[in-house]
């Protein structure tokens, strides 16, 4: 899990409840992307008042930070996603309002693809190959072909951010955060097949592996909503009954929501019996009963957590 206000990132080992390495990472980590073959997390470096412009690359059999890969420009690196073979991985260029194509083994950029939105934060990759990007500032997808021609963007809702593709590929989700609505799309036509409401600042998305539930964080609310992934049909929340810490200040969203907890970055188990979420404002990860809509147990972490993964 990535503490956006130490730079760090804490490995917690589950079975123990406990943290047992906390690396150095550049300034405001936001997003982690492990690399298929599980040695390796590469976090973006999002940066804090000053744009980001690397990558840092943790060994997580160390542990330790292996490298840091120089973006070259002050880019804001934001969303990340592994090519399937590991060779590359793709990066959301927020300030050029691109999305990179880069390499994971010399840190070289292979590829660079206008997204033209002003805040191309989020991406996730399809099956097929195929990459969506949501846009923070347009409220819109953009789809991104294979060959990497990018397609038409389209409308979601106001703040889209959030995204995940099922693993069949057969259903594309974006988090409408400003909206309070959650879209599910026909990736292949792009069609909104659903509008759902999600009252509380739905800011991330998980789907379980079995496509079977989706669930999202929900900022303002302190809660993770689920919902039943065929028809969209609500489930249930999941209320986060923890303390938001009053350090003063440094974070992201400061006192903005409240005493809420801040729930974003969300993480599921292979079998999808369990969950994990960060949260922010309380400096803490709730881990979690989808099926039994609870908490099962609270796990530490540093200041701020967010971007969060779970390794096998």
């Amino acid at each position: 899990v990535l503490n956006k206000a130490e730079a760090t990132a804490s490995l917690i080992d589950l079975a123990a409840g406990e943290i047992v390495a906390t690396l150095p990472t550049g300034a405001g980590p936001h997003e982690v992307a492990l690399h298929p073959a599980g040695r390796w997390a590469v976090v973006a470096d999002y940066g804090v008042r000053a744009p980001g412009s690397t990558l840092s690359v943790l060994d997580l059999e160390a542990p330790r930070r292996a490298r840091r890969i120089d973006l070259g420009a002050p880019i804001r690196p934001h969303g990340l996603t592994f090519e399937p073979d590991g060779v590359a991985l793709w990066v959301t260029a927020e300030t050029r309002r691109e999305l990179w194509r880069v390499s994971f083994a010399d840190g070289s950029v292979l590829a660079r693809i206008p997204t033209a939105g002003p805040a191309s934060h989020m991406v996730a990759r399809a099956p097929d190959g195929r990459l969506f990007v949501s846009d923070l500032g347009a409220g819109t997808v953009l789809p991104i072909e294979p060959d990497g021609a990018a397609g038409r963007p389209v409308a979601t809702g106001e703040g889209a951010e959030g995204i995940a593709v099922s693993a069949d590929g057969q259903q594309l989700w974006v988090t409408n955060r400003a909206s309070d609505t959650v879209s599910v799309l026909d990736p292949t036509s792009l069609e909104v097949r659903r509008e759902l409401s999600c009252p509380g600042f739905p800011i991330r998305v998980a789907l379980t592996p079995d496509g079977r539930t989706a669930l999202v964080s929900c900022a303002r609310a302190g809660e993770v909503a689920l919902f039943r992934a065929v028809d969209g049909r609500p489930l249930g929340r999941i209320r986060l009954d923890l303390t938001a810490v009053d350090d003063g200040g440094g974070r992201l969203f400061g006192g903005r929501f409240g005493a809420s907890p801040v729930p974003i970055g969300l993480a599921v188990a292979a079998d999808g019996r369990r969950a994990w979420v960060a949260c922010s404002g309380a400096d803490a990860v709730a881990e979690l009963d989808p099926a039994g809509l609870r908490v099962t147990r609270i796990l530490p972490a540093g200041r701020e957590p967010d971007g969060i993964a779970w390794l096998r």
